[in-house]
């Protein structure tokens, strides 16, 4: 079912939801839980309180905790995820491609208004054998992510700004995770300075030959 079907299946009306339901607002409300909590430390009942509805409606017009969970990334991923789409879609070269992204992470990972850190890197890293489905599309999101990043490099050598013999996958996956790290150095409380200074430390990797 696209994004777009449920949102129209939102219309319906479903015994037990408040009326002037709100789909995208109680969904956006899951996400903030998700993320400031993780995904094992929210029960149902979060959800139902975060979200404004009963169990009953909150199942038919959601589905399952872990279905509900599935469809917050995607709309953390939406909303959170401009800043790495941006970067390395506007910047002039793949240098500044990485640290544009990694500077705009870190901006958003230090926001005082919300959760800190990613909730893609943050929310399911460990947890029960009956969550390895969850773990899993993480790390699929994740890989995902390095592997755009890869792309952008790659064409940063079409382009001449990155030498032909630089290692694709190495930088990807460092500077990936660079990215991850930031997180979870967020999540515990450093400031942007600090983060900042972290990715001038890793921009030195960048090979110049």
């Amino acid at each position: 079912m696209t994004a777009g079907n449920k949102l129209k299946r939102s219309e319906t009306p479903t015994i037990g939801r408040p009326r002037g339901f709100d789909r995208d607002a109680a969904l956006l409300a899951a996400m903030r839980t998700f993320w400031k909590q993780g995904y094992e430390g929210t029960s149902v009942q979060d959800l139902v309180t975060a979200m404004g509805v009963n169990k009953p409606s909150l199942y038919s017009t959601f589905g399952c905790k872990e279905e509900i969970f599935r469809e917050a990334i995607e709309l953390y991923d939406r909303l959170e995820g401009r800043a790495t789409t941006q970067s390395l879609a506007e910047a002039k070269t793949a240098r500044d491609a990485v640290e544009t992204m990694l500077l705009a992470n870190a901006r958003a990972y230090t926001v005082t208004e919300g959760p800190r850190g990613c909730m893609i890197v943050l929310s399911s890293l460990l947890g029960a054998p009956e969550n390895e489905g969850v773990r899993a599309f993480l790390a699929k999101n994740r890989l995902d992510g390095e592997m755009a990043l890869r792309a952008r490099l790659a064409r940063g050598v079409i382009d001449g700004d990155l030498a032909c013999s630089a290692d694709l996958d190495r930088l990807a996956a460092f500077y990936t995770t660079i990215l991850e790290g930031l997180s979870i150095q967020a999540r515990d409380g450093a400031s942007a300075e600090k983060l900042n200074m972290i990715i001038e430390a890793a921009m030195l990797a960048w090979p110049t030959g």
